[in-house]
């Protein structure tokens, strides 16, 4: 049986009155990386934990990393026990954002090879439309002893891997941010404009129904089959401004029944550290 990483509201307030799973709420703002803890005391959903983006889902930026670089397992391994949870508990993220910020706390618990995670369909929004309550103020956790992991490094591509696959036909790698960004419109976050050439465009918001839902499976693997074909031709790599967006495509190929995908971590913000490595805008 296939491990349910989707939760409607409905189906998580039923996994909350097991007491079978641990909330985690992942509102963030790259403009305001506060905004989200603010929030989250306001109102969360009852028995949420909060993870925030930079500290606890990624690790300090270097000189040669992007934004966001991947926490290591030790980190990690401290933030779950931080907040209660340990082997054989359900986790199910959430954020205000469709789960673009979300799908990276999934994306990392299967890194580090923990597959009983899921996201919530729809997030917060779609939680207050059901008519559940919400609750108030900092969850007092008990903390419970570390847990081991096993890294799948098989699940990322680093830049100099990037490289080295340049003008393979087999491997397709395809930016998730929206297509101006891409194109070097605009560029509100980096400080070079553009897209690594030969990737292919795919913003993650055509995973989503305009009420911020995902798309049904068979929707999503149409959309994801128009990138890569057969899906066993070759291997996706899926990239965006620092690997966090990115996550959502690689939640939606899973969803779609798709094989996995690579996570090109670094994504633009560490590629265009480095000035010598090549650039492409369609800016006419």
């Amino acid at each position: 049986m296939r491990q349910q990483i989707l939760f409607s509201a409905e189906q998580l307030h039923t996994a909350q009155q097991g007491k079978a799973c641990l909330v985690v709420d992942c509102r963030f703002v790259l403009s305001d990386p506060g905004s989200g803890y603010r929030e989250y005391l306001k109102a969360h959903i009852p028995g949420a934990v909060y993870a925030h983006l930079d500290d606890d889902l990624s690790s300090p930026v270097t000189s040669i990393s992007g934004r966001h670089p991947l926490p290591d397992a030790e980190k990690f391994a401290e933030f779950l026990a931080q907040c209660g949870w340990q082997p054989g508990t359900s986790l199910i993220a959430y954020d205000d954002a469709g789960g673009s910020i979300a799908a990276r706390l999934w994306w990392l618990m299967k890194y580090f090879g923990h597959a009983d995670a899921a996201l919530l369909d729809g997030g917060l929004p779609a939680w207050q439309a059901a008519g559940y309550a919400l609750e108030s103020g900092r969850l007092t956790t008990t903390r419970t002893a570390l847990c081991g992991f096993k890294v799948r490094s098989d699940l990322v591509m680093s830049t100099a891997e990037i490289l080295d696959n340049f003008g393979r036909s087999d491997r397709i790698l395809a930016d998730v941010r929206a297509r101006e960004r891409y194109r070097g419109e605009i560029e509100p976050i980096d400080p070079v404009a553009g897209h690594i050439p030969g990737a292919v465009n795919f913003p993650f918001q055509r995973n989503l129904s305009p009420d911020g839902k995902f798309r049904s499976a068979q929707e999503v693997r149409k959309e994801l089959l128009t990138l890569s074909g057969d899906q066993q031709a070759g291997d996706m790599v899926y990239m965006c401004g620092s690997g966090v967006t990115a996550c959502h495509t690689i939640f939606a190929a899973e969803l779609a029944g798709l094989k996995e995908a690579k996570l090109y971590a670094g994504s633009w913000s560490e590629w265009i550290r480095d000035p010598s490595r090549p650039i492409e805008a369609n800016t006419d």
